[in-house]
């Protein structure tokens, strides 16, 4: 009875210590973790007119192929307001658009001084009415407090694409590229999700370790 009370704990111990030393998979061999930042600039439309977006975003890159980051953009030009949909006629309103959420890339060849990246961003976008003023004036792009509703307006976005990247430097990338922006959900006065929805056109400079 005592042997075998002996022999269990040592049984036990064995089995541990085969187990632990067994090679563990995973999905990313190497475990190579480095980082990089973008700032980026998209043309497109929204509501049939042109639209400006500038967009930054950064994170991790996994073993030289899979970054996963955040990021966010916003509108930088006038996109009007029709009378017939602003929360206040007598005034010249502009639109905001705005989105913010998950960046995903696939980097295929990255040592290549050419390559592709398939990219996809998912998260949240936004639109507001708001008073745009000129660049002369105090209050350029000033929210005025006295509109009783700007129409503030949420709803999800998915925005595939792809880039065609260059290695300008080990820390600096250039890629150029094309993606299809959808909207779903938008409950906007005057933007249907159709409306928000269009082809976007962009120059992208990326940072970091690659």
């Amino acid at each position: 009875m005592k042997k075998t009370l002996l022999l269990t704990p040592i049984a036990l111990f064995m089995i541990i210590t085969i187990t632990c030393a067994q090679e563990i998979q995973t999905v990313f061999k190497g475990g190579r973790v480095t980082g990089y930042g973008a700032i980026s600039n998209k043309s497109t439309t929204i509501n049939g007119e042109y639209a400006n977006l500038v967009e930054v975003y950064g994170g991790v890159y996994l073993n030289k192929r899979i970054f996963l980051g955040l990021g966010g953009s916003g509108v930088t030009n006038n996109i009007s307001v029709p009378p017939q949909y602003s929360v206040d006629p007598n005034r010249s309103l502009s639109y905001q658009y705005g989105q913010f959420g998950l960046v995903t890339e696939y980097v295929w060849g990255s040592d290549k001084a050419v390559h592709l990246v398939f990219q996809l961003f998912t998260g949240a976008g936004f639109t507001v009415q708001y008073d745009r003023y000129s660049w002369d004036d105090d209050g350029y792009d000033y929210f005025d407090d006295d509109i009783d509703s700007q129409d503030e307006n949420w709803f999800f976005v998915a925005e595939p694409g792809v880039q065609l990247e260059v290695n300008m430097f080990r820390w600096m990338r250039f890629s150029p590229g094309v993606s299809y922006r959808t909207a779903r959900g938008s409950e906007s006065a005057g933007l249907a999700d159709s409306d928000l929805s269009d082809w976007s056109y962009n120059v992208t400079f990326k940072f970091g370790k690659f």
